[in-house]
């Protein structure tokens, strides 16, 4: 049995987000993930439940601002980053530790 996996789901999915605040919302069924900055809520979704089996309750997004800094006297700033906090249904888990 073959999954119909699109190369386009994994242009949405950039890579998965692993810090102490993603941790403690894996407690409560929510996984976190860096996506792309035109990716939509519905497109998230799709591209999650094809990659990895699961089915998702919600999709919430963020823009997270990229910093300001100063090295050496000039002014330079990070990219803006988009991410997405993914509701999970209950009775499904995704480990991003292991990959895909």
């Amino acid at each position: 049995m073959t999954k119909n996996i699109e190369a386009r789901h994994y242009d949405v999915i950039l890579s998965p987000v692993v810090t102490e605040k993603a941790t403690i919302a894996s407690e409560h069924n929510k996984v976190l993930f860096k996506v792309a900055a035109k990716a939509t809520k519905p497109q998230i979704k799709e591209a999650i439940e094809k990659l990895f089996d699961v089915k998702v309750k919600s999709v919430n997004t963020l823009v997270r601002k990229g910093k300001t800094k100063v090295f050496r006297g000039n002014l330079g700033s990070q990219s803006n980053t988009k991410r997405a906090i993914v509701t999970l249904e209950e009775g499904h888990r995704i480990d991003v530790t292991t990959g895909l």
